[in-house]
């Protein structure tokens, strides 16, 4: 009994230090957990501190742009493909591209179909569905052509219209120039087979004060290089529906052959290049790719300087360094680090600008799928997560998740595949969707914490 009794009071005793322990450490969470919000920019809007904050600091503007049958009367009855890219020169010059038109369901008339289960079971089915997208404006037999499929399904004219696959808008949603002498240039050469032809991302570089217009066309192999107003095609690096000769053998993405067997030198060939950064003088780097695993520097003038990376094992777990799979984006710091984009290994991988490996984020276990990064002249790293959680990240350069937003939904605010986003100098963001179809524009919100907001980009050359 005395042994118990001992016991007892010890327990009593340790209990009573597992208690003060306890509210200690539960007050050190509500502090830790208070101070990570206000670390992690955690606010209201102070004109409705009850909003749930759909669309995160900002506010969408239903209206812009303008539908696509009131900016071209033609098109009535068709509307956005897939948005795959939006550059922002400033409020009058934003750069949209996409994969050609598709027809318009807006108040389409349902439909009731049958539908067989895995077990035989026939059940029937609304089509459109309520609550939720209509299509998928990117990938499907009768989406956007322009994937790299065998098979696609759609007929043009009737499936889809391959237009407007560059278009300039101003900050109001009105039509200021439409590339449509080019359309055919990035016109896939057999979207039923293989979908060869597009526009992935268009992009400036911040150094350039010329402001030339680059065209990334990875179905094509190629990158085009325009003037600013669109009238001249002053280069072409790449070689036209051309790869590398380890591509032609065994893709990073797909682990099977590439869809080109057409093979030439790696210094002018790509694998299906993504996205392109540039240094101060001009230097620039293009992640290659969707097959390709590398990451390519040219110098200013497009000459080939080196080049890095191996294929990863498939499946997402690739964890060493210089390996890669679906090298999707790129960005730089003012140091001259080079932050990629290794989408399917959801993780960040940092070089130095000759290809030497410093550090990596890995993103976590969820589904992520990082589409496009950017880098803001306030040195924070900002991305989209297109068809994984939907969001926007801000993440500081020590690689710490600093603020969260976004929702997938198809009301206007709503995010599904932000394929590219940019912004004005006035603040506002711009995105486009490739899953959900459409470009958007984001203003602030009055009073929003500007630290939630999407920052400046670098622009050393030209303001305008």
């Amino acid at each position: 009994m005395k042994v118990t009794g001992r016991a007892i009071v010890g327990g009593v005793m340790v209990c009573a230090v597992i208690g003060i322990m306890t509210a200690i450490s539960f007050s050190s969470v509500e502090k830790v957990s208070a101070g990570q919000q206000q670390a992690a920019g955690q606010w209201v809007d102070p004109a409705n501190p009850s909003d749930e904050l759909v669309d995160g600091p900002y506010r969408v503007d239903p209206n812009w742009p303008k539908p696509l049958s009131t900016l071209f009367p033609e098109e009535k009855g068709w509307t956005w493909g897939a948005v795959q890219g939006v550059f922002v020169q400033n409020p009058d010059r934003i750069f949209v591209a996409m994969r050609g038109e598709l027809p318009d369901l807006t108040n389409a008339k349902k439909k009731y179909v049958e539908y067989e289960t895995a077990f035989g079971i026939t059940t029937h089915l609304e089509i459109p569905g309520r609550g939720m997208y209509v299509r998928n404006a990117s990938v499907g037999p009768y989406a956007s052509p322009g994937e790299a499929s065998d098979d696609y399904m759609g007929v043009e004219g009737k499936d889809y219209r391959w237009k407007h696959i560059i278009t300039v808008y101003d900050s109001e949603g009105t039509v200021r120039e439409a590339w449509t002498q080019w359309d055919s240039l990035f016109k896939p050469d057999n979207p039923n087979v293989l979908s060869q032809g597009r526009v992935h991302k268009i992009l400036m570089s911040p150094y350039d004060p010329e402001k030339r217009v680059w065209a990334i066309d990875d179905g094509h192999e190629v990158i085009r290089i325009f003037s600013n107003d669109g009238k001249k095609l002053l280069q072409t690096i790449g070689t036209l529906n051309t790869t590398t000769e380890r591509n032609a053998k065994m893709t990073g993405n797909t682990g099977r052959p590439s869809y080109i067997q057409k093979t030439g030198p790696p210094s002018e060939t790509f694998g299906r290049q993504t996205d392109i950064a540039w240094l101060p003088d001009g230097t620039f780097f293009v992640t290659d790719g969707y097959e390709e695993t590398r990451v390519v520097k040219f110098d200013k003038d497009g000459k080939f300087l080196t080049a890095w990376g191996e294929r990863g094992d498939a499946g997402g777990k690739e964890k060493r360094p210089n390996y890669f799979n679906t090298v999707h984006g790129i960005a730089i710091d003012n140091q001259r680090r080079l932050y990629i984009n290794d989408r399917s290994n959801r993780r960040i991988q940092i070089f130095d600008e000759n290809g030497k490996f410093l550090n990596q984020w890995y993103l976590g276990d969820g589904p992520t799928a990082t589409y496009h990064i950017f880098m803001t002249a306030d040195q924070h790293l900002w991305m989209s997560d297109g068809h994984g959680n939907f969001k926007f990240y801000k993440y500081d350069l020590n690689g710490k998740l600093l603020y969260t937003w976004g929702t997938m939904t198809p009301e206007a605010g709503g995010l599904w595949g932000t394929h590219q986003f940019g912004v004005d100098q006035e603040g506002n963001l711009y995105t486009a969707e490739v899953w959900g179809g459409r470009p958007q524009k984001f203003v602030p919100r009055k009073g929003a914490d500007p630290a939630l907001l999407v920052g400046q980009p670098v622009r050393a050359a030209w303001t305008k």
